[in-house]
């Protein structure tokens, strides 16, 4: 039985993976960024806790949110908990308006653009 403990209490980087929904090479780039660690095996394979998955579960919650990985790196003391049912806190809900605000412009500066490629198009068509 201590053998079926250990395999559920460690994954592999693929076995993250699959049950994250996140590609490998995701993983990698998060444990860079700090916010998912690892150990190395005797075979020098990646080796993570189960509390990875949902760890990476919130990473994606935020950053489907519309955050960046220097956002998400704020809620690092608690990505391990259920986010998204959690009140934020004072520094998310900042951290959140201030993306919102980049959103926002950006969202402003496409809408132009494509409003400008219309009105071209436009005197095109009547040209043609």
């Amino acid at each position: 039985m201590i053998g079926v403990v250990e395999e559920v209490a460690s994954l592999r980087i693929g076995e993250l993976a699959r049950r994250s929904g996140v590609s490998p090479r995701a993983l990698r780039h998060y444990e860079a960024a700090g916010l998912i660690t690892s150990t190395r095996a005797a075979n020098g394979y990646r080796v993570y806790g189960a509390e990875a998955v949902t760890r990476v579960a919130n990473i994606r919650y935020l950053l489907n949110a519309g955050l960046t990985l220097d956002d998400v790196s704020a809620f690092r003391s608690c990505l391990d908990g259920d986010m998204p049912s959690a009140p934020p806190s004072a520094r998310g809900l900042e951290i959140a308006r201030e993306r919102l605000a980049v959103l926002d412009a950006r969202i402003a500066a496409q809408t132009e653009a494509r409003n400008r490629l219309a009105r071209s198009l436009g005197v095109v068509s009547d040209r043609g």
